[in-house]
């Protein structure tokens, strides 16, 4: 068993998940990259598919996803629309949106400046703030 694999079983079993070989196999998608990955369940399910010739249910693939992000492996951006994204940095930054093409691109945070922060509801505090720039095509 290499370093990997033995690093993959034990993000599985931190989240509360079995590993199984359709997991390890998700794990492999997620997680040996060198760059951020963006990507929505059925984006990874159809990369599992056609990519790797795996053949893992939907269900497998969201419970795995969700309890990453629930782990803190994974961070999930909401476009609107009930359409979630989940990006493998976790790091506070910002994103630009592209409604064409469906992709999410990082923005450094120090490339984003905010002038004015609102006072949060009594008993409330600010996590974080992370902005999502929604960009199209220029006609």
């Amino acid at each position: 068993m290499t370093t990997q694999e033995t690093n993959y079983i034990a993000k599985l079993r931190n989240s509360g998940l079995r590993p199984t070989k359709q997991r390890i196999k998700i794990c492999e998608v997620l997680f040996d990259r060198e760059k951020t990955f963006h990507f929505s369940i059925s984006e990874l399910t159809k990369i599992l598919r056609l990519q790797f010739n795996q053949k893992i249910s939907l269900a497998t693939v969201y419970n795995t996803v969700h309890a990453f992000q629930k782990k803190g492996y994974l961070k999930e951006i909401n476009i609107g629309n009930d359409m979630s994204y989940f990006d493998t940095n976790t790091v506070s930054h910002h994103h630009f949106y592209d409604a064409n093409t469906n992709e999410l691109i990082d923005i450094n945070s120090h490339e984003v400046e905010i002038k004015k922060i609102p006072t949060p509801p009594s008993g409330k505090k600010i996590d974080d703030i992370e902005v999502t720039f929604k960009i199209s095509k220029k006609i």
